[in-house]
Order: C-alpha cells, then sequence, then structure tokens
C-alpha cells in the first residue's frame, strides 16, 4: 500500500475514533466501548488511577500500549512534545509535570483527534498545552527547541519510521530526551496482513520488527538507546478484538494461523539521547 493511501486509511480510521463511531487497536473491551473500560486498559499498561482522575473526561480514549509520561522523568519548566497526542491523555498528564513555565505541544494529522483534544485542553484549561495538526514525519515544531519527545502507540502507524527519528532528532534540544512505547514485531507478518487496511488502522500492518526499530532510531544519530520494558500482548485479547476479527474476515485466515503471528507482537518502552555533539 502507498504511503499517501496508509496516511488517509489511518486518518479516516482514527477521525471515526475520535467521534466514537469505530474501535480501536486495543483488546476486544477498548476505548469505544465506555470510560470505565477504557480506564482497565490504560490501568493495565501502566497508568495510575491519580493520573487518569487528573484529565479531563473524554482525553482517555485506552489507545495507547503503555505510559510514555512515567518513563520521562519530566522536570518542571521543560517543553515537551507528544506524537500521535490523539485527544490529548499524555500531553495532560506531562502538562501537570512540567508546570506553566513551559509548554506540551501534541502533534496529530486527524483534524477530528486534534478538535477533540482541543475541547478537551477547553475543559481542563490547560493554559500551556497546545494541539497542532501535522504529521510526525514532518513535525511544526523548530529545530532544536524541545527537551522530550513522547509517543504512545503512534510511531509504527507511520509509514517512513525513519523519517519520523529523523524529525525528532532535528526538533530535540542537544541532550534532550526521547521517551516512546511502541508495538513491534519477534516475526514477520504475512503479506496478506501487511496489506490489510484493518491491520493498518489496528496498529499492526505498519509494525517494524524489533531490531529494525531500534537500529531505526540509532540511525537517526540519537545515543544510549535502551529498551526499558517489553511486554507480550495476551493472544486471546488480539484474537477477539474487533480489528483482528475484521483482519480474519477480510483475508480468510484461520484463526489457528492468526494466533501463530499475534504471540510475536509485543509492546516495548525504548529511551534515547540526543547527543550533545553534532551529528553528520
Amino acid at each position: 500500500m502507498k504511503e499517501e493511501k496508509i496516511k488517509k486509511v489511518i486518518r479516516e480510521g482514527y477521525g471515526r475514533i475520535a467521534k466514537g463511531k469505530s474501535t480501536c487497536c486495543g483488546p476486544k473491551k477498548s476505548c469505544c466501548e465506555g470510560g470505565s473500560i477504557a480506564e482497565i486498559v490504560s490501568k493495565n499498561i501502566g497508568y495510575t488511577d491519580e493520573e487518569l482522575g487528573s484529565v479531563p473526561e473524554g482525553a482517555n480514549l485506552g489507545l495507547g500500549c503503555g505510559n510514555p509520561t512515567a518513563l520521562a522523568s519530566l522536570k518542571e519548566g521543560e517543553t515537551v512534545v507528544d506524537l500521535g497526542s490523539g485527544a490529548g491523555l499524555d500531553c495532560f498528564l506531562a502538562a501537570d509535570k512540567v508546570g506553566a513555565k513551559d509548554r506540551v505541544i501534541g502533534i496529530d494529522m486527524t483534524p477530528e483527534m486534534v478538535k477533540k483534544a482541543r475541547e478537551n485542553a477547553g475543559k481542563g484549561r490547560y493554559a500551556n498545552v497546545e494541539f497542532r495538526l501535522g504529521e510526525i514525519e514532518k513535525l511544526p515544531v523548530d529545530s532544536n527547541s524541545v527537551d522530550v519527545i513522547i509517543s504512545n502507540c503512534v510511531i509504527n502507524l507511520s509509514p517512513d519510521k525513519l523519517k519520523v527519528f529523523a524529525e525528532a532528532f532535528r526538533v530535540l534540544k542537544p541532550g534532550g530526551r526521547l521517551m516512546v512505547s511502541d508495538i513491534v514485531l519477534l516475526k514477520e507478518l504475512p503479506d496478506l496482513i501487511k496489506k490489510s487496511v484493518a491491520a493498518y488502522v489496528g496498529c499492526l500492518a505498519g509494525a517494524m520488527m524489533k531490531e529494525d526499530y531500534i537500529e531505526a532510531v540509532r540511525g537517526a544519530g540519537f545515543k544510549e538507546v535502551k529498551i526499558s520494558g517489553e511486554a507480550a500482548f495476551p493472544v486471546e485479547d488480539i484474537i477477539s478484538d474487533p480489528v483482528a476479527q475484521a483482519i480474519i474476515k477480510t483475508i480468510r485466515m484461520p484463526e489457528e494461523k492468526i494466533k501463530e503471528f499475534a504471540s510475536s507482537v509485543v509492546s516495548i518502552k525504548i529511551s534515547a539521547i540526543k547527543g550533545t555533539g553534532s551529528f553528520k
């Protein structure tokens, strides 16, 4: 599938999620079936009751696969950029940590998500948070202007991850930190899944091999690239997910075969530093 087609499919899919008209890439009972279920999903991947209770209603859609703000060791006065900010959950949590002295910028390419996030920011009266419409492969952010970049289960959706990490490197200040949670693969997916529209919206078809993902971060110039956590998704949850069911129906692959590949899907928490020297 060509890059622009992939982006169109993802934009439309997440536009429907923002409007509450579709499901996402989480477990069967996830983002779009009620706030309490979204909270359960979010707690399972690392968010605390205090964190979830501190954000505006509607900010948590249960779309993540980890809690990057818990890893980022955010400090007061830092500027933070969230790649693929969705309805704003991680941006609001980051804003509470950096305080009013600096700002948090959420980037999302889906107009409906940006609109929803801005509404949530208004409800929560977040003066130090802004949301910008843009692609993570071409960030609407100045070079060398950001202390920390976070992202939660979004980079895997990009058809050009090398460009995403290059952009992250560009906008970070020397010594700046990259902290992301994402989905990677332990073995390659069949071509039928890679070409599935449902699999792209469901965070699966665009996922990279774990080793390739790490090398992409290093290739952008980052140093001290580390995996601080890794977890497999319960196979039963993946198979029962509506997205997985759509894939099974579309490509007519036996459920047992799907289970075999589902076991190779893992979430990782990865960190890296932009060195203080120049990168060529």
